[in-house]
């Protein structure tokens, strides 16, 4: 499968850019399979897991949780807007594609609910459950002409964070909150406010601040716990300077 340049908004390699759209989903189209054979699609709330598999909450009385019963093949679309052109077909996205399997790994449903919090209303209701799509390959559209098949390794992310994200998280926030408000502010333009970090892992930084959600990529992927304090402490100098 390729893995070359990509152009226009995404000049970075084309399985960076498909798992950096993957990891800041919030929605995205999930198709399923009718009993009899026919497709089936709806829109879904998205996380991931540790090392990039997307992540759903369920309910045993929708329709797509009722297919994937019986059949557990499934397809997620997830798709970045375009804000400079207004063209809903310029932006990026990404087709993933593989078997729904359920999952009560804690670390599901703490990533998830730090994604939507208001999820956790229902999280705990008797026909809801979490999801994990194990997804085989991928199909990245990032623009007109720029199309590229990548295989399910090229979009994971090592797990070495996985065990230490909880603490960093509740690190971060407990005794750097001024370096969290600079990477929302000056890093990513975003409005000042009281932001926190809601989730870290290999490809970035998940933040948030009343109600509204932001997603810092990193440069490289980071891979240990000590690789990540220098990679924050370099990103903090960063936004200090950009002031």
């Amino acid at each position: 499968m390729a893995n070359g340049k990509m152009k226009g908004d995404d000049r970075i390699p084309a399985a960076q850019a498909a798992r950096r759209l993957v990891r800041g989903a919030v929605i995205g189209g999930l198709a399923t399979l009718n009993a009899d054979g026919g497709p089936f699609s709806s829109m879904v709330a998205v996380a991931t897991t540790a090392v990039g598999e997307p992540t759903l909450l369920l309910s045993t009385l929708a329709a797509h949780t009722r297919n994937l019963q019986k059949d557990s093949r499934a397809s997620l679309l997830i798709s970045a807007e375009n804000r400079q052109t207004g063209d809903p077909l310029a932006g990026s996205r990404v087709t993933l594609n593989g078997t729904m399997v359920a999952d009560d790994d804690p670390a599901t449903r703490r990533r998830f609910l730090a994604r939507h919090p208001t999820a956790a209303g229902y999280a705990d209701f008797g026909d809801f459950g979490f999801y994990r799509l194990v997804f085989t390959d991928a199909h990245l559209v990032a623009g007109f002409g720029r199309i590229v098949d990548l295989d399910r390794e090229k979009l994971l992310a090592p797990a070495g964070l996985a065990d230490s994200e909880e603490g960093a998280v509740a690190h971060m926030n407990a005794d750097h909150g001024d370096a969290v408000r600079l990477y929302a502010t000056r890093l990513l333009g975003l409005r000042d406010g009281r932001w926190t970090v809601t989730g870290v892992d290999p490809d970035g930084l998940d933040m948030a601040c009343d109600g509204q959600r932001a997603r810092l990529d990193f440069a490289e992927t980071v891979e240990t716990p000590e690789a990540l304090r220098a990679t924050l402490a370099d990103l903090a100098g960063k936004a200090r300077n950009n002031g």
